[in-house]
């Protein structure tokens, strides 16, 4: 069973009625409701909560972390952020989902500003799927529409992702790069753009099989962790292994 923490700021329900009225338990729940059947062990962490629910007890028994913030990245203590970013090098999976890509934990794996060009306009937005055959893609169409959202736009000063498996277009014209996927460490990132705080996105099936396909994809990889440092000779001078 896969062991998902997903972490919300939580600031924006409790303070802005239109945001309250499209996520009345949060946005961490609606995600935690929608994933529910996927067979995943669940469990929220948000802002407020000590060591922002993100404990080293937490931190060390999550398979695959899930982090939506907007309004109060400031607010996320270094010391959390880096430890977030130790996990992910130490084969965490991290899911970064909308504004996320102005969260301390993306910007320090990433190493770049993580900027873009935004727009709230109740726009269409077409996420187009640029990679069929990759996992993360299984059992999506070749586009999801959604009738209102907020743009993004490029340029997006992320570094070249690994993988890029959706792209999206919007009614002013813009396309954004909006499904990328980032190897750092032992860990697998994978950002997916949609899921502004006063539309109902994730409640749509669609973006939620995006996401349990992206938890599924994160998952950490048991492989023998990598060693360090100074290294004996794999040979001896007779050119035989030892």
């Amino acid at each position: 069973m896969i062991n998902v923490t997903i972490w919300n700021e939580f600031v924006h329900e409790k303070i802005h009625d239109e945001v309250k009225e499209v996520y009345p338990d949060g946005l961490h729940m609606a995600l935690a409701n929608g994933l529910g059947g996927e067979g995943f062990a669940i469990r929220t962490a948000t802002l407020d909560q000590p060591e922002h629910g993100l404990t080293d007890e937490v931190l060390n028994s999550t398979d695959v972390l899930i982090w939506w913030g907007h309004m109060a990245h400031d607010r996320v203590s270094d010391e959390i952020t880096q430890k977030v970013a130790q996990r992910v090098l130490d084969g965490m999976g991290l899911i970064v989902l909308h504004s996320g890509h102005f969260s301390k934990p993306f910007k320090a794996l990433m190493g770049t500003s993580c900027d873009l060009k935004w727009r709230e306009a109740n726009e269409q937005e077409i996420i187009w799927c640029v990679n069929p055959s990759h996992p993360i893609a299984e059992g999506i169409n070749s586009k999801i529409i959604l009738e209102k959202e907020e743009m993004y736009g490029e340029f997006f000063d992320i570094p070249v992702p690994d993988e890029l498996v959706f792209v999206s277009n919007f009614q002013g014209g813009e396309v954004f790069r909006s499904g990328c996927t980032f190897l750092r460490g032992s860990g697998k990132i994978f950002y997916f753009r949609p899921g502004h705080e006063t539309y109902p996105t994730f409640y749509n099936p669609e973006i939620l099989k995006v996401i349990s396909n992206g938890v599924k994809w994160a998952y950490p990889t048991r492989n023998v962790k990598p060693e360090f440092g100074f290294s004996e000779p794999v040979r001896s001078l007779g050119n035989v292994l030892v």
